[in-house]
């Protein structure tokens, strides 16, 4: 059994390796992806038979460098840094910081100390594509926020009766109406048919509204007039606002459906 301490940077990996005893047995500076990764692997190979014979520390648990350690494999623990923090003060009393040395301390934790610490268990395929569907499904929804509170802003500056009379901007019969009328001018000539037509297009289910698919019409309608009649003044900047509001919405209305596939 040999253990082996991995500290890693964005370009390099600084590796220190050690035998039962804590005595060193190699230490080498790699470089990061294929040519590093195949450097380590003809290393350990000069050490021990099978690839369970290594345990390995490094404080990270991603990549595609720990998925290799991992699919080989090799025993490999994610350490938290703040551990070998702790780890480094205990046993050095200078508790100075150099990457050589954090492989040393890494090695030497998970030589003494590994039975604190969870390996890290290979996942299966199915496993793998939900991890990817999940992170995409977080970078479309914080994506999908980015683009409301932009079309918040950007109405609230020149069209806030599209916020009298919507209540959620991310919803997909705001941004139909929106796109059907994206100045207060429109707005204010939208007709009871006109947003019954966007509604539809958006697929308006009967149960986002109290009452009939009227009463979602008309409180639409009378919100926008409403409200413009209170605040809408010309500006030069509309034309130049209400290409931010369509695109807005366009970019909103594609972010929610990739959403609701997910």
């Amino acid at each position: 059994m040999i253990f082996l301490g991995d500290d890693w940077a964005e370009d390099h990996h600084d590796v220190y390796v050690m035998d039962d005893a804590g005595a060193r047995v190699a230490a080498r500076h790699l470089p990061e992806g294929l040519t590093g990764i195949s450097g380590l692997h003809e290393l350990l190979a000069g050490y021990v038979d099978q690839p369970g014979e290594v345990v390995i520390g490094i404080e990270t648990d991603r990549g595609l460098w720990v998925d290799a350690l991992v699919a080989t494999g090799y025993q490999v623990y994610a350490i938290n840094p703040l551990a070998v923090s702790r780890y480094r003060d205990r046993h050095q009393v200078s508790g100075a910081k150099s990457d050589a040395g954090d492989a040393k301390v890494l090695a030497d934790l998970v030589r003494t100390d590994r039975h604190n610490h969870r390996p890290i268990a290979a996942d299966s395929p199915a496993a793998e594509a939900i991890k990817v569907l999940a992170r995409g499904h977080q970078n479309l929804i914080w994506t999908r926020t980015w683009h409301t509170n932009a079309l918040r802003s950007a109405l609230r500056e020149y069209y806030p009766a599209a916020l009298a009379a919507f209540d959620d901007l991310s919803d997909r019969d705001a941004l139909a109406v929106l796109g059907r009328a994206p100045t207060p001018a429109e707005g204010a000539r939208l007709t009871i048919t006109a947003i019954c037509t966007a509604l539809k297009r958006a697929s308006l289910r009967r149960d986002r509204f109290p009452g009939r698919v009227e009463t979602a019409q008309v409180h639409i309608q009378l919100a926008i007039r409403k409200a413009i009649g209170v605040v809408v003044r010309p500006s030069q900047r509309q034309p130049g606002l209400a290409h931010t509001a369509a695109t807005g919405d366009h970019d909103e209305t594609a972010h929610g459906q990739q959403v609701e596939q997910c």
